[in-house]
């Protein structure tokens, strides 16, 4: 079992801990934040020590492995730190937000020989899953289009002042918060993207970047797509896939972490509709557990490098891109 240590205790980082908490594969046996005193609630809660700050988790001998739920700048270097200390690694999307950063964060993970983990839990959820394997087996033909929406209400309560709406950590709107989601399942089923053109607004928000963001995307195949992410209304989520010989589309009933239905909808030539129905599941386990398992040598993790590298140069693609107007290459 890995001992890990939790560094990051917004709402996201509490319910990491909350999801592996009875896992057998990992055990969360410390925690830290940037203000570790308004945590002593949680760490007493949970029976888990608080650590004053990083730099003490990483000199721990009882700590294997950090995982870090932070800003996203500061990934880099918290990743660097952690490869020093022999640490393995599990990291929140987005990695970094730079293909530069993305790039030499993974050539020093490779080099030490650690497993970058990395927190798109959505590929672990049952009607990806199921969308990943019909994509892959050719029954959609030619491969069109694909356009998805991840919408929520969780940011309405941030702050404006938040980091996870400022200008430098999250730029275009809700990219880094949901946005990046979509893209990755892009990557991981149609290849790599050529390039993007976006648009954000501040609708009814405080945040300085907004709270809606669409991209138009062309990825290397030809192919096309569409990601929209708005951060303030009920939840909406929806996949569709569309190829020439079917399309295949994935609904939620609620948010990952509420554990809500999914549904698969499917659709070829005749043009009759079937529906299946995935009961609720925890991909946020499943993602970390699989980690751990290719960590310890017992399989491989579905992420590779180039789908590492590929989404955040996607994501620095479309900051840009709404930042100018135009059509940006990636």
């Amino acid at each position: 079992m890995i001992k890990a240590a939790m560094v990051g205790l917004g709402w996201w980082g509490r319910h990491m801990v909350n999801s592996v908490e009875k896992s057998e594969k990992i055990e969360v046996n410390r925690l830290t934040a940037r203000r570790p005193d308004r945590h002593k609630d949680f760490s007493d809660e949970k029976g888990i020590p608080l650590v004053a700050d990083y730099q003490a988790l990483l000199q721990d001998p009882e700590v294997d492995a950090v995982i870090l739920c932070t800003p996203h700048s500061q990934h880099e270097d918290q990743v660097l730190a952690a490869v020093e200390h022999g640490k393995q690694i599990f990291c929140e999307k987005p990695l970094s937000l730079s293909k530069a950063s993305i790039e030499k964060m993974l050539a020093a993970t490779n080099k030490a020989g650690i497993v970058m983990g990395v927190g798109h839990e959505r590929r672990y959820e049952s009607t990806f899953e199921a969308i990943s394997k019909i994509v892959k087996s050719g029954e959609l033909g030619t491969q069109m289009h694909v356009e998805a929406n991840f919408s929520h209400s969780i940011f309405t309560t941030v702050e404006a002042d938040n980091w996870r709406g400022s200008q430098e950590e999250a730029p275009a709107a809700g990219m880094t918060g949901m946005g990046v989601h979509l893209t990755d399942l892009f990557i991981s089923m149609f290849g790599p993207v050529e390039s993007v053109v976006a648009q954000s607004a501040r609708r009814v928000l405080p945040l300085p970047t907004g709270d809606v963001v669409t991209v138009q995307i062309r990825f290397e195949s030809g192919a096309t797509g569409f990601v929209g992410a708005i951060s303030a209304t009920p939840y909406y989520g929806r996949f569709t896939v569309f190829g020439n010989e079917m399309w295949v589309e994935a609904r939620d009933d609620a948010h990952p972490q509420e554990g809500g239905r999914t549904h698969l909808i499917t659709c070829g030539k005749d043009g009759v509709q079937h529906s299946q129905t995935f009961e609720p599941k925890d991909p946020v386990r499943a993602n970390i557990e699989e980690w751990v398992d290719a960590v310890e040598g017992h399989g491989a993790y579905r992420f590779t490098d180039e789908q590492r590298i590929g989404n955040v140069a996607v994501l620095e693609a479309i900051a840009k891109s709404v930042s100018t107007g135009d059509w940006v290459d990636v």
